[in-house]
């Protein structure tokens, strides 16, 4: 390009042209430059051999020109690629780095990133504003930036505490190029190669040289031009600042930097600062650095005043000052900082000039008022700093009430225009603190479901429950005099909620005087009592139920649940309250697979894991839908649903619950009803497990914990107990699941126990037909269980009539009486039962056909109730079989044998030339496949066993 460049001068060529006919030289062998040489005219140039450090750090730089680029038009997808080949290239150099040491150009771009991350995190407006593709890709920036940023903290604090200072300047630009001439200076002279700049200089005046000095010295030149004028005047004029390809800025600059203008800026800035400082004392104030976007200084807008100056402070102005800026709020073009800082500083002017308790409070109403409407979004929560002023003002307002209690008197049923700042108190103003409250515990909530719930973010957020729950205590101080039972309920019940889902537990020993279950139990039975209205109490059973489940009390659980008959009415109840009743329900499941009560952890998991929609019912997550996508608004709201992360339950943990149980529960009775043909299914969804891992061509070791489920089951319906709880205690098992109980180790011994019982019953239910007598000394050796449980565990297979033996208490035997039908006898019944099925449904189509339900066509004719009579007595003489009719009448016939019985007969009579179905007496006009139960008898009597 250079060369392309240099030759596109006409100027130049002229010249050149023009010289090279006056001293007789062909045109082409005066030419400049060209466009291309061929590999054979090239020049030999000098190869210059790099080091790794300079090939490595030369590649870090340009991804961070690069990433410097995209900051500025703040492209967050394309600076998120840039850091991730920044990490590339440095793992890349990393031989380099811990042989050189870490540059500081690598340290500052970190830090510069990072500032630039959290600028464009904490500016929400901005946020908002951002494309679906660049806020995904800030917000995994954040992420992967922190993670990556904790191999260099040592790093970016001595940094931070030491930065590179840079001087801005209005010459900015021309540092630059200075800079990058000087770059391209010293690569030229790594290749051998020295740049040499022209400056005008004034011309000398010489003194005369003689004639023939004159006339030598212009031969001389002439001589030297025909060589010279091709590489010297033109690489001066085109390519003096770009040899060999390289265009510099200087090629395109109308003044070339010299060595002297370094110099001439330096003294430049000396200049200016002396001038500051002289500034700075003659007006006795320092200069304040302002922020600026590009290159200008920032106007900072002047706060507007409160008051014009000597205005008289008196209640009348304040008040009404204070109706003016609550009549901005919501008003397009409101700053909302600003009226916040207006209202404090009017409620500062207001207590400087002693204007009373009523006003204070009431500004400090409206403060709060206007901190909650500094976020104008519903969905989005408030911010940090917010928030802590947030609570400083409700706790400040709930002090200076309820020390006033007496004097001021504020409620939501004050009229404005009743309102009492001044005379005699009690002063009465608008405002409600229990709605404030509530409000402020909604902000809270929501900070938390925005926070990621694996950071340090959230357990920063989480440490504020604390102020909130001492702030609704205080608040219930002050209700105790001023509120209603109404308020005091509407009170309690947040109250629970912050408390229902905690676990009593006290590592130093040290009892409150107070602990959760006795708040409580306290709290929810004054809303048994005093609410009017259902939604709460139902909110504060659901919520005692969940409290009682967590600390183990399955009996109080249970009844509390039973009596309330909350099952019944449910799905009438709003949203938010259903999910507190499946999170209570499935706690009672766990409380009692606990206790041991497999049967009844069942029964409370079932509804909720049959689903497959665990995660959604609890409000845990969101799950994708198949059949119809989410609006927006759908889907704000259902996220404004979700519990915070503290509250979920794991559902690893639920689904492990609930198979286990379904596997104690489905194991024996699957092995008790082998041939039964109305076996039902008590678990569903694990069933379907159980089909899965045998539709598995190859099934390696169990990894996860639907895996070990599964193996446990296989080895339990084998009888192999040992094998059994060996799959499901196991430490994958323990780390996942058991540990995750306060009381593991007994969960574990729980389950040892139950897989020790139900193996024995499947063991009973699979061989009892093979032996005549057992002893319950040898079972209880084979499964490790005492003597006492084994005849506990036989009597209760007696009495419910699952087992068909007797026990001979001397000897501690277990006697068979071999009731049980074998195989062939189990298949003999299963067809009776089909067969006895059919019957009945024989039975009820012939009561649908006497009641006219079958079509039949009428006879024709005159004469047809004589045809109707004739073709009674050929039925009644009918034999049920299949034969050939001379008639052109054909009959078929699929009947049984027993003495004859009925047929399905058709006859389609070729001379009428009309189908017919004929319709016989009562006794004969079955004609579906019918065996009555006496046949029956007599087929299965010889296999010595009743039918019912």
């Amino acid at each position: 390009m250079s060369r392309f460049f240099a030759t596109a001068s006409d100027s130049e060529t002229d010249t050149e042209s023009s010289e090279g006919e006056e001293l007789g030289v062909p045109k082409a062998a005066v030419l400049g430059t060209k466009t291309f040489q061929w590999s054979d005219d090239e020049e030999d140039t000098k190869r210059v051999v790099r080091s790794a450090k300079d090939k490595r750090f030369e590649e870090i730089e340009n991804v961070i020109k690069t990433l410097k680029n995209h900051k500025k038009i703040k492209d967050m997808a394309n600076v998120l690629s840039d850091f991730e080949e920044l990490g590339r290239m440095y793992d890349k150099a990393r031989k380099v780095i811990e042989k050189e040491g870490l540059p500081r150009f690598y340290i500052r771009c970190l830090a510069e990133l990072e500032d630039f991350v959290n600028e464009c995190w904490e500016d929400r407006e901005a946020r908002k504003s951002m494309s679906k593709n660049n806020s995904k890709g800030l917000a995994t920036l954040r992420q992967k930036l922190r993670r990556y940023l904790r191999d260099f903290e040592s790093d970016l604090a001595k940094y931070r505490a030491n930065p590179d200072t840079d001087d801005k300047g209005g010459d900015d630009e021309t540092e630059q190029d200075a800079a990058q001439d000087s770059e391209s200076e010293s690569e030229d002279e790594e290749d051998g190669i020295a740049l040499k700049f022209k400056t005008a200089a004034p011309p000398k005046e010489e003194a005369p040289k003689p004639a023939k000095a004159q006339q030598q010295q212009q031969d001389d030149s002439e001589s030297d031009s025909m060589w010279d004028d091709s590489d010297s005047d033109s690489s001066s004029s085109g390519e003096e600042g770009h040899q060999f390809g390289r265009l510099t800025a200087d090629y395109f600059l109308k003044h070339v930097p010299t060595e002297g203008d370094a110099d001439r800026k330096k003294r430049e800035k000396e200049k200016k600062r002396e001038r500051a400082k002289v500034i700075d004392e003659i007006d006795g104030e320092g200069w304040e650095e302002v922020p600026s976007k590009g290159g200008m200084p920032a106007i900072v807008p002047e706060k507007p005043k409160l008051f014009p100056k000597d205005t008289e402070i008196n209640l009348e102005v304040v008040l009404k000052k204070q109706n003016e800026l609550v009549a901005q709020r919501g008003k397009k073009g409101t700053d909302r900082m600003d009226q916040i800082e207006l209202l404090v500083e009017l409620r500062a002017i207001s207590k400087q000039h002693n204007l009373g308790i009523a006003v204070d409070a009431k500004l400090l109403f409206n403060i709060v008022a206007a901190i909650f409407n500094y976020n104008p979004n519903i969905a989005t929560c408030m911010r940090a700093e917010m928030f802590e002023k947030c609570i400083a003002s409700i706790q400040e307002l709930i002090v200076l009430l309820t020390e006033q209690s007496d004097t001021i008197m504020a409620s939501a049923n004050v009229d404005e225009d009743g309102e009492n700042y001044d005379g005699a108190p009690p002063f009465r103003i608008r405002g409600c603190l229990l709605a404030v409250i509530e409000r402020f515990d909604e902000e809270f909530t929501k900070m938390l479901q925005a926070c990621d719930a694996h950071s340090t973010e959230y357990v920063e957020r989480l440490k504020d429950e604390r102020t909130v729950c001492a702030i609704l205590a205080d608040l219930e101080k002050y209700l105790e005099k001023k509120g209603t039972t109404e308020e005091m309920c509407r009170l309690y019940i947040k109250r629970v909620e912050h408390v229902y889902y905690r676990l009593d537990h006290y590592p130093d020993g040290v009892v409150p005087d107070e602990d959760s279950s006795e708040l409580v139990d306290r709290l929810c039975k004054y809303i048994y009592v005093k609410d009017t209205t259902d939604r709460i109490r139902t909110r504060a059973i659901l919520c005692h139920i969940y409290h009682h489940a967590q600390h183990g009390r399955w009996f109080e659980a249970r009844d509390l649940m039973l009596m309330s008959h909350l099952q019944d009415t449910i799905q009438h109840s709003d949203i938010p309250t259903q999910i507190l009743y499946n999170r209570a329900m499935v706690k009672l499941g766990l409380c009692a697979f606990r206790q041991g009560m497999v049967k009844d952890s069942h029964s409370c998991l079932v509804d909720i894991q049959s689903s497959g929609r665990a995660k959604e019912l609890l409000a845990q997550g969101l799950l994708l839908q198949r059949q119809h996508e989410r609006t927006p608004e759908q889907e704000k709201i259902e996220k404004r649903r979700q519990m915070p992360y503290h509250m979920h339950i794991n559902l690893e943990l639920l689904e492990c619950v609930y198979l286990v149980s379904a596997m104690l529960l489905e194991i024996p009775y699957m092995a008790a009803h082998e041939f039964d043909a109305r076996r039902r299914m008590i678990s569903k969804n694990f069933h379907h497990v159980l089909r899965v891992s045998e539709r598995q061509p190859l099934v390696g070791p169990p990894e996860s914990m639907r895996e070990h489920v599964v193996a446990a089951s296989k080895a339990m319906k084998k009888g192999d107990w040992r094998a059994c709880v060996n799959f499901l205690i196991n430490e994958k098992m323990n780390s996942k699941v058991w540990d995750l109980f306060s009381d593991a180790e007994r969960v574990r011994n729980m389950i040892r126990s139950k897989v020790q019982e139900e193996s024995l019953r499947t063991y009973l239910f699979t061989y009892s037909a093979v032996y005549d007598s057992l002893s319950m000394d040898t079972l209880a050796s084979m499964f490790e269980l005492t003597r006492d449980s084994v005849h506990s565990i036989i009597s209760k297979m007696i009495i419910n009539e699952e087992l068909m033996a007797s026990l001979d208490q001397p000897s501690h035997t277990v006697m068979m009486h071999r009731t049980e039908p074998s195989r062939l006898q189990s298949l003999a019944l299963q067809l009776s039962e089909k067969v006895s099925s059919l019957v009945e449904y024989n039975e009820k189509l012939m009561e649908a056909k006497q009641t006219g339900g079958f079509f039949s066509f009428p006879p024709r004719g005159g004469d047809g109730k004589q045809r109707y009579q004739r073709d009674n007595q050929q039925d009644g003489q009918r034999n049920y079989g299949r034969r050939d009719n001379h008639n052109h009448n054909q009959g078929s016939n699929y009947g049984g044998g027993g003495g004859g019985g009925g047929g399905y007969h058709d006859r389609q009579q070729r001379g009428g030339g009309g189908y017919n179905r004929n319709s016989d007496r009562a006794e004969d006009k079955a004609e579906i496949v019918t065996i009555r139960k006496s046949n029956l008898l007599s087929i299965c009597g010889s296999f010595n066993f009743e039918i019912v």
